[in-house]
């Protein structure tokens, strides 16, 4: 960083601070954590100054999108991710991301994604410039409920289904919340469409509880998250949210 022109910088503690990650004060006890990184590099020195347009800063791994002065300028987008889309801005495997299904005017900005859809997943993904919204929208005392149709292939019985609404116990004794369980359509080919609501925002969460009830997942579709729904966008597609589902999604944290 060293050697670079001062201008357009700001400091590190003030650049998460204006992003909506935390206060200043927090973001020197992340810094000195270990927590923050700076173009992939840990940041070790207090004070650092960076460039909010240019440098990549991430927490706990997590990038973190660039504050703007003007909230009126921020995009909020519902995008209908397909499977075979990874959700970042770049792959070193040159596979197709979600910013290749961006309109042009959109790919310019650092548009980040509130969580992800690992490969194989489709259905509503949000996005924004808005840090803010970013954070508040993952942090897990929002407890945005979101809903999920997956298609199984497996023995379909009351006791795994009660076992989801009771609230499983994952691997390592991750105790997970209940799940509002659905069916939807069964076949004669032992394969099922069930609609599942989830409280949480466990990393892979459907697919491993999936794999502990011996469930085979052929597709899974994320259909809303909050009060924003998948409806009829198509794969591939984008829509702007609504000043409605924006504000919904931004709900006060339950006590």
């Amino acid at each position: 960083m060293q050697g670079k022109s001062e201008e357009g910088r700001i400091r590190l503690n003030k650049f998460l601070s204006r992003s909506g990650i935390c206060s200043r004060r927090r973001a020197d006890e992340l810094i000195a954590a270990g927590r923050v990184s700076l173009d992939g590099r840990v940041v070790s020195q207090m004070g650092l100054r960076v460039h909010p347009e240019t440098d990549r800063v991430s927490v706990d791994g997590k990038p973190v999108a660039a504050p703007r002065e003007d909230s009126s300028s921020h995009v909020y987008l519902a995008l209908h991710k397909p499977a075979h889309v990874v959700t970042t801005l770049s792959d070193p495997q040159n596979r197709t991301t979600i910013l290749h299904l961006l309109p042009a005017s959109l790919r310019e900005k650092r548009i980040l994604p509130a969580g992800r859809l690992d490969y194989l997943s489709e259905g509503l993904l949000l996005l924004s410039t808005d840090g803010n919204f970013l954070n508040r929208v993952t942090h897990p005392s929002y407890h945005l409920p979101k809903e999920y149709r997956i298609k199984i292939k497996g023995g379909l019985t009351g006791k795994k289904l009660k076992s989801l609404q009771k609230g499983m116990v994952l691997e390592g004794d991750l105790e997970l919340a209940p799940v509002g369980v659905k069916v939807m359509k069964s076949s004669g080919k032992g394969t099922h469409w069930l609609q599942l609501t989830l409280q949480q925002g466990i990393n892979r969460q459907v697919r491993r509880m999936c794999n502990q009830l011996n469930w085979e997942v052929l597709r899974l579709i994320r259909t809303a998250q909050g009060p924003v729904e998948l409806g009829d966008l198509q794969p591939r597609a984008c829509r702007h949210l609504t000043r409605n589902e924006i504000r919904g999604l931004l709900r006060e944290p339950e006590v």
